[in-house]
């Protein structure tokens, strides 16, 4: 293998420093953004398990079972909000179809 002049195999790979200013102050964020990535992955999992085993659930379905069953409080969705996460991030493995009588949008596996 061809060494480099100047670069250490063993050193960490640089942060990615992302800057945001706001009207009076400049906030520094310095980060990997890993553990955002295993946050998103884990709510992704948890979201496809509820709706393998329980298809025909609605949002206050899922929100409910992420909230109370699996205690992940810090999640941040609501059921509004997954009406929105559902076809943004898992538009291949989750499908959804439409009550008749409600309106509500009925969540199952994607075929």
């Amino acid at each position: 293998m061809e060494e480099v002049a100047g670069w250490d195999p063993m050193a960490v790979p640089p942060r990615v420093v992302i800057l945001v200013q706001t009207d009076k102050y400049m906030i520094t964020m310095k980060g990997y953004g890993v553990q955002k990535q295993a946050r998103l992955n884990r709510l992704k999992n948890e979201i496809i398990e509820y709706v393998a085993s329980q298809p025909q659930c609605s949002a206050a379905d899922i929100v409910d079972h992420l909230s109370n069953e699996r205690k992940m409080r810090n999640h941040g969705l609501t059921t509004r909000k997954v009406g929105f996460f559902i076809p943004r991030y898992l538009s291949e493995l989750v499908g959804f179809t439409l009550d008749h009588s409600t309106g509500k949008r009925l969540y199952h596996l994607a075929a």
